[in-house]
């Protein structure tokens, strides 16, 4: 079992140069952690509008209709940690069972700030820039998650 965040604040600190906030990916209660992402795109949460107009009155009631959640994009300079991606990659790519797992914004000593919980997601997307020896810019690696949401706003309707 692995120590929680907090405790490897000294890890995260002195291993990586990071900005003022950076992001840790754990799957399935900490069984893959896929290292630190720079940037982390698509945590985002959107209803559709339902509108009801009772008989011949001209009043209209709008109301809230089922949330969708757009696809979650993870970026970062490619690492050691690609390594992992890519074996979680291919042990999951054929399996068809929900995944569950945090998105951690961490501060820059490395302590947890806030953490998004995704529920029922798997990867739908991975990606690697150019290879470029002339260029000064660094290989970005991309991930992106499809998932069924982030708030616990379920009712008992199975999600």
């Amino acid at each position: 079992m692995k120590p929680p965040l907090h405790a490897r604040a000294a890890e995260f600190l002195f291993d990586q140069v990071a900005m003022t906030h950076r992001f840790v990916v754990h799957l399935d209660h900490d069984e893959y952690d896929l290292g630190s992402w720079s940037r982390v795109s698509g945590l985002r949460v959107s209803w559709e509008r339902h509108q009801y107009r009772a008989g011949d009155d001209n009043d209209v009631v709008v109301v809230p209709g089922d949330s969708s959640y757009p696809v979650v994009e993870l970026a970062r300079a490619a690492c050691s940690d690609s390594v992992k991606v890519q074996r979680w990659l291919a042990r999951t790519s054929r399996e068809h069972q929900p995944l569950s797992g945090g998105i951690h914004m961490l501060d820059f000593a490395g302590v947890p700030v806030i953490t998004w919980e995704l529920k029922q997601f798997f990867p739908v997307s991975w990606a690697i820039s150019a290879f470029e020896s002339d260029g000064t810019r660094p290989v970005i690696e991309t991930l992106e998650l499809a998932h069924s949401g982030f708030l616990h706003d379920e009712s008992g309707g199975g999600r």
